[in-house]
């Protein structure tokens, strides 16, 4: 990892692979590790891929006060800038689906392709954790219990039968015991998902998007995916049947074949 100055922050990221440039916006308490090995793998192989932690996770700049949605995506605006990268494909999955929402309509020359997963739009018609789901991964993370946090997590990520895939669950693990998220940087990241709302502007988007959901998401239900996919013109919904939330662990080269295919045709 490498740390660059974006604006009055600096942010911790990853380059690596060749071909154009492909910026991933991870969501909330995940990492640039969170992308996985095996998905990263095969992103490598068409895209100079970025991957970076958002402030307040490590070793970016500590979050100061309160963040929103909005900040989050200028400060993705920035990386791009402070890398010399004047347009780059975006995938945003969950939290990092609003930043890039919020990207493409502050900043579209910024973008070439964009994509979306696993994410919500806000407004009427859309729908985010359960109350069950929600009180479950709340306890677990409160717990002090690292372990019990961890495949609670899991649990409520990716789908019941790709959770006992012992080999995935030993990644993810590690993954989660090299990198870590402060709970207090997890709450103010909730806080401004449940602010977001981009549901009465997502029309204004011009750019070619596809959108990628699982029909087991646990944490953002699926109906998201075809509520954004309705209001942004032109945009192209690929649903994975049977798949959590994490649908690019699950089912790591569709997901990137469908990238590949998305920025091809658009090139």
């Amino acid at each position: 990892m490498a740390v660059v100055g974006v604006g009055e922050i600096e942010l911790d990221y990853e380059r690596s692979g060749a071909g154009p440039p492909l910026l991933l916006i991870m969501g909330m308490s995940g990492t640039a590790l969170s992308w996985g090995e095996p998905f990263l793998d095969e992103l490598r192989r068409d895209f100079d891929v970025i991957a970076y932690d958002h402030r307040g996770v490590g070793a970016s700049s500590r979050l100061e006060g309160p963040t929103t949605i909005r900040q989050l995506a200028q400060d993705a605006a920035g990386l791009l800038t402070a890398l010399e990268i004047e347009r780059a494909n975006i995938l945003g999955i969950s939290m990092g689906g609003m930043i890039a929402q919020e990207l493409a309509l502050a900043e579209p020359s910024l973008i070439h392709t964009l994509a979306l997963g696993c994410t919500y739009c806000g407004g009427p018609g859309s729908t985010l954790i359960g109350d069950e789901i929600l009180r479950r991964a709340t306890e677990a993370r409160a717990s002090g219990d690292r372990e019990l946090a961890l495949r609670t997590s899991w649990e409520v990520n990716v789908s019941p039968a790709f959770a006992d895939d012992a080999q995935a669950w030993a990644r993810f693990v590690e993954i989660g015991m090299r990198r870590s998220v402060a709970l207090a940087v997890i709450a103010e990241q909730a806080r401004a998902i449940y602010e977001h709302d981009t549901s009465a502007r997502l029309g204004e988007i011009a750019l070619p998007t596809l959108i990628m959901h699982g029909t087991l998401d646990q944490l953002i239900p699926v109906q998201n995916a075809r509520m954004i996919a309705e209001l942004i013109p032109g945009s192209r919904l690929e649903i994975f049947d049977g798949v959590g939330h994490l649908f690019f662990w699950e089912q790591p080269q569709r997901a990137a074949e469908l990238l590949r295919a998305h920025a091809a045709v658009h090139a």
